[in-house]
This record gives structure tokens, C-alpha cells and sequence, in this order.
């Protein structure tokens, strides 16, 4: 299967994607201009099948935006993401085509008995088109299209620049600067040196690299240095500064949710999600918060008692905190995490990431060496079940570049679905783990190797849809529900028999030691509170920005006083501060909904119980469930009967509470 990447050109996408909105409407006039009496397949079926031409230029597009950018294609990307955003507004606020689907939806209990995807499609397409205006009158109806035009061009802006900020700093390092640090960090500091064309060795901003440096760098000065540049993204006086177009985005959001009747933005998101309220979304997050900053406080006083006896009598700051707590983690436990990272090889973990999904459901990954993709680093595979059915394509792109956004995510070039002979998908996973130097194999810390099980778990949902209709495919659910498959998926990475079996030594090929395994175990839940304020502060910050009776002109402020009101340490940063938060800013996914992180946990430590229960990781029936209720059910039915239809219950917080060791297991 080719992709033909190497044949596309930046240029070309201005006049693709007017050919293909033009093309659209089209499609959508041919729908309202139908004299037959509105039904369920001349409206919603026939909208299902609208579009395709536009979904494939933009899948494409988007794909490029974000792992492999230059100058051209973010210039297209202002112009288009506007224009984009008019033309589904137009679609929306079509005051024939949303009529016939209110028709359709009004009528449904006397039409033919649909079939309950069906009737599925017919809710949320109705839903959808009120939640996004179709009921409003007059100007109201021209505003809202304003507002999101205009929220799409200032998330654009957002999300390049934190680009720009990570592109342009670079901390130029000698010999003498890297006390503490490990060879693979200086390896891979040395080459992203001869990449930039200076001497000696460099630090960037990427994640991958900054973290171990802050982990390891006996260098104060040198950590304080690389923390600050590293939070303080977007937050830089000049073009590429946030902090103005963060203030616009939420001025124009709480309009936007004025207009739809909502008292402010949260109540608008969380409205169509499991969740339903702020409310109950502040009540998970406090419950996790007040168990986390204890357990937060209890270590700082660890952490400052180690440094004092290593003669730093400094207050212990952001800076201070990993770095101290690996040297608490040795002592403690007896565990380096230098020392693991032999046994994470990026290809072997690709290869257990494989395996797991073949215990569980009976998949293969055949490479396909001739793929043409956006860039020579992707890799891919075709994907086949036990019956030898083709599920798709994979494509894996792993290694941090400057034409490449920072994080982790997975999307699709091409959805599944059953419509007109049906189509298989084509989902990719883009990572930013260190690139090795020419010659030698990448090697994944623990936390690295999480994140691709965590990607990979999210492409299995994409690739495992089995359902009729595009609108409901894969991961096309709840905000607060797509995380479950991918954080479930991340318990199977530490499951003993796939360790045995892939984290083998890089050098030796030795099997993972049982005693680092079981140091492994027992250091499980170090540093909970640490991660676990980090990331509730982020969601609380996030929930707050969105639900503030007045929508707050200056959000650094606002996050000031959020923090201080909750009594955030001292030594603990916000796992995304507001200014590069691009989760919440470079587009509405996970805005207002940063907590589906959590609340999915829930989900996931529950499920991952149901395995333990059945005495087996990867015990057939379970799996089986699991495949049909989650991964392959997309948005077939409401994600907490899905949740229930494979579990029987839904949860409570107790197995996120003991997973994290907040309670006794």
C-alpha cells in the first residue's frame, strides 16, 4: 500500500481543499434540494457518505502540520483552519438540512425500526448540530460561525507558536557541564550538537532530553536554567507569546457558551460527555488532589532532608525535585533508572506492544517497507486478525524533530467504516523519543516506554472499529472515555511475562533481572503525589479557566490565584502551565476536559481488575469483552453502557486510589 507522501507539496493544499469544501457543499445542497419526504437514508445516510474528498485532503494535511511542518505549511495552516471551520459552521447552521434532520429525529419512533447504530447516528448527528447552533435565530447564528472561525485561527497561532519557542532555544554545553549525567544522555546530547552545528554537546526543549537532564544534572544552575526556558513556553515577550491569544480564546469561548444557553463553557463541554457536570468533574479531581498533596508533602520533607545531607541547604524548588528524587529512588529501592533503560529498546518495545495485541485479540504486524510516508522515520505495518482479515495500516513515527510539535498522539490518515463496500483505517502514532546516534539503537526510559503502549493503545481502538458509520468509528467517543483503552493498555507493559520476553539488555540480550523486576514492582507507586499533583493542578487550572462566572482577562492571574487557593507546593510545577497548555489551547478537545485523564483511570485501573479477577492478563473471555464493548464498538452506543456491557458494574475510585497507593490494595 503506498501513500505517495514524497509527491505532495505544501502549495498544493490551498486548491485541494477549496476543491473539496466546494465539492462538499454540493453534496450537501444535492441533500436539502431532495422533494422526497426527509428519511433516515436520503439525510443522515447520505450525509455519512458527504465529505470524503475533504476528509482525505485534511487527514493529510493535519498529519503534516504536526509531525514533519515547515514555514509553507504552517502558512497554509492559518489560512485553512479558519476556512475550515466557516465551512462546517455553514454545514451546521443550515437552516434546510438541519430541519430535515430534526424532522427525521422528531419522526423516529415512527419510522421503520432502525437498527440501534442507527438510531445511535440519528442522536448525536442531532445533538451535535444543536450543540453547535442549529437552533439559534438571526445574529446569534452569524456570531457563533464568527467565534469559531476565529477560535480556530487563535488555536493555530497557539500551537506554533510553542513550536517556534522549542525551535529556538538551544543551551550549547562542554564537557565540564555534564556532571551526573548518563552516557545515553550524553550520547543523544551530542548528537542533537552535531544536528544544530555546534561543538561539544546540546540541550533542547524536548521532552525526552529535558527530563533526564533535570533527573540527572548534578549542575544546579544549569537545571534552573533548562526548567524555566521549559516552562515558560509562550510565555516570552515577542511573536510567538501566548499569553494574549490564551485571554481571547477564553473571552471567546464563555461567548460562544452564553449563546448556546450555558452558564459557561465547562457546563457546555462537559454536558456531552460521561461526566455531564463541573461538578462532578471537581469532585473526582479534589478526592485525587487532597490524596496527592499529602503524599506530596510527606516527600518534599524526604527530598530536603536528602539534599541537606549532600550539603544543599537551598529551599528545595521545581528544579530541585527530580533530581533529588531519583537519588531517593537508589536509596530507597536500590533502583536506577540509567540502569533500566538497556532493557527498553524502541524496537522491542514496538515488538511487546505487538505481542500484547496479539494475546489479547489475535493480531499480526507484517512491515510494509515501501510506504511513502511525511517523513523517512515512519514505519509501517500491515495489520491482520486471527482469521487473517486485513484491519488496516500502522504507521509509527518515534523520534523528536524541530518540524515536528512536541508530545504524543495518534490519529488517522483514513477512519474505518462499513458504508458503500466499507474501507479499513490507516491510524498513526507520532512520538518524540530521543534519536539516538547514527549506529546505535534508541533506548526508551520507563516513562518513554508507557507512552508508546499509551499511543499504541489508542491506535488499537482506531484499528479494531468495527462499526457501520464514519461519524461513529474508532475513536470518535466521549473525551472522557477515549482515554481508557490507551491507559489500560499501558498496564500490559509491565505484565512479567511480557518483560521476560522483550525488555531484554540492548548489549547482552539477558532477560530483565527478577531482582530489578522486583525493585520495579516495589517502586511502582514512588512519587505518586509528585505526578499526581502535577497533573490534577493542570486539570484544576483547566476546569477553572472554563468556569469562572466571569471569563478571566488575564488567565496567568487567574492561575496564580487557582494555584495558591489549593495550596499547590512549592517544588511542583502544573504539568502544562496555561501559556503552552496546548491540550486546552491549540484546539477545544480537551478543553474543560484535561480531568478525562482521571476519570478514565478510573476506568482503566477498574478494568485491568476484571483481568485479575479472571486470574489471567490475558485470559480469552475477558479479551473477548474487552474487544467487543471497547475497542472495536467506537461510539456505537453510550460509553457507560459500553463500560458496563463489558464489565458488568461501573466503577468507583477505589482502584484508581489503590493503583496509585493512595489506599491499601
Amino acid at each position: 500500500m503506498r501513500l505517495d507522501f514524497d509527491k505532495i507539496r505544501a502549495g498544493d493544499f490551498r486548491s485541494a481543499f477549496q476543491a473539496a469544501m466546494d465539492e462538499h457543499c454540493r453534496e450537501i445542497a444535492a441533500i436539502t434540494r431532495n422533494p422526497a419526504l426527509p428519511s433516515f437514508d436520503n439525510t443522515l445516510a447520505a450525509m455519512e457518505r458527504a465529505g470524503r474528498h475533504l476528509d482525505t485532503v485534511a487527514r493529510s494535511f493535519f498529519a503534516l502540520a504536526g509531525a514533519n511542518t515547515n514555514e509553507e505549511l504552517q502558512a497554509v495552516e492559518r489560512e485553512i483552519s479558519p476556512a475550515l471551520s466557516r465551512h462546517a459552521s455553514a454545514i451546521t447552521l443550515d437552516a434546510e438540512l438541519f430541519a430535515r434532520i430534526d424532522a427525521v429525529h422528531r419522526g423516529r419512533d415512527e419510522l421503520p425500526r432502525l437498527a440501534p447504530e442507527d438510531l445511535r447516528l440519528l442522536e448525536r448527528v442531532h445533538a451535535s448540530f444543536v450543540r453547535g447552533g442549529a437552533t439559534l435565530k438571526g445574529d446569534d447564528r452569524e456570531r457563533l460561525a464568527e467565534i469559531d472561525a476565529e477560535l480556530s485561527s487563535l488555536g493555530t497561532r497557539f500551537s506554533q507558536n510553542i513550536l517556534a519557542d522549542e525551535r529556538a532555544w538551544l543551551l550549547p554545553l562542554a564537557e565540564r557541564d555534564l556532571s551526573g549525567l548518563p552516557e545515553f544522555l550524553k550520547s543523544t546530547m551530542a548528537g542533537i550538537a552535531a544536528e544544530r552545528a555546534v561543538d561539544g554537546y546540546a540541550l533542547t526543549l524536548s521532552r525526552s532530553v529535558v527530563v533526564p537532564f533535570l533527573t540527572y544534572s548534578d549542575r544546579r544552575d544549569l537545571r534552573e536554567t533548562a526548567f524555566r526556558a521549559w516552562t515558560s513556553r509562550g510565555e516570552n515577550d515577542g511573536p510567538s507569546d501566548n499569553r494574549s491569544i490564551m485571554a481571547e480564546i477564553l473571552r471567546l469561548r464563555g461567548e460562544k457558551a452564553g449563546l448556546l444557553g450555558f452558564a459557561n463553557y465547562a457546563a457546555y463541554k462537559l454536558d456531552d460527555q460521561m461526566a455531564k457536570t463541573p461538578g462532578a468533574v471537581r469532585a473526582l479531581l479534589e478526592e485525587g488532589w487532597d490524596h496527592a498533596k499529602t503524599r506530596a508533602a510527606d516527600d518534599a520533607e524526604a527530598l530536603r532532608a536528602l539534599a541537606a545531607g549532600a550539603g544543599d541547604n537551598h529551599a528545595l524548588e521545581p528544579w530541585d525535585w527530580r533530581y533529588y528524587a531519583e537519588k531517593r529512588r537508589r536509596a530507597e529501592f536500590d533502583l536506577d533508572e540509567a540502569e533500566l533503560k538497556p532493557y527498553f529498546q524502541l524496537d522491542r518495545m514496538i515488538e511487546a506492544a505487538f505481542d500484547v495485541a496479539g494475546r489479547l485479540f489475535g493480531l499480526t504486524f507484517e512491515p510494509v517497507p515501501d510506504v511513502k510516508a511525511w517523513h523517512p522515520d515512519v514505519k509501517a505495518w500491515s495489520v491482520r486478525d486471527r482469521t487473517g482479515r486485513e484491519r488496516g495500516l500502522f504507521l509509527g513515527d518515534y523520534f523528536a524533530r524541530s518540524s515536528k510539535r512536541s508530545g504524543a498522539w495518534m490519529s488517522a490518515l483514513r477512519g474505518q467504516h462499513k458504508l458503500d463496500g466499507g474501507q479499513t483505517p490507516i491510524i498513526y502514532n507520532i512520538c518524540n523519543f530521543a534519536r539516538p546516534n547514527q549506529g546505535e539503537p534508541a533506548l526508551l526510559s520507563l516513562d518513554d516506554a508507557r507512552t508508546l503502549f499509551h499511543e499504541f493503545g489508542h491506535a488499537l481502538h482506531g484499528l479494531l472499529s468495527d462499526v457501520t458509520w464514519p461519524s461513529l468509528a474508532g475513536t470518535a467517543v466521549a473525551r472522557d472515555f477515549v482515554e481508557l483503552p490507551s491507559q489500560l493498555y499501558e498496564h500490559w507493559l509491565t505484565v512479567p511475562e511480557i518483560l521476560e520476553k522483550h525488555a531484554r539488555h540492548v548489549e547482552t540480550g539477558a532477560a530483565l533481572p527478577q531482582a530489578l523486576l522486583g525493585k520495579l514492582t516495589a517502586a511502582r507507586t514512588f512519587d505518586a503525589g509528585f505526578d499526581t499533583v502535577e497533573y490534577t493542578a493542570s486539570a484544576l487550572v483547566d476546569l477553572g479557566l472554563h468556569e469562572a462566572e466571569a471569563v478571566p482577562d488575564k488567565p496567568l492571574e487567574a492561575e496564580r490565584a487557582m494555584l495558591e487557593a489549593l495550596g499547590m507546593p512549592r517544588a511542583i510545577v502544573m504539568r502544562h502551565r496555561s501559556p503552552h497548555f496546548a491540550h486546552i489551547f491549540s484546539g477545544d478537545g480537551y478543553s474543560a476536559g484535561y480531568y478525562s485523564y482521571m476519570w478514565s483511570e478510573v476506568l482503566d485501573a477498574d478494568a485491568f481488575e476484571a483481568f485479575a479477577e479472571a486470574g489471567d492478563p490475558f485470559d480469552r473471555p475477558t479479551a473477548e469483552r474487552l474487544l467487543t464493548h471497547v475497542y472495536s464498538a467506537g461510539n456505537s452506543r453510550d460509553a457507560a453502557a459500553l463500560y458496563t456491557a463489558f464489565r458488568g458494574r461501573m466503577p468507583t475510585t477505589g482502584a484508581l486510589l489503590k493503583k496509585r497507593g493512595f489506599v491499601a490494595g
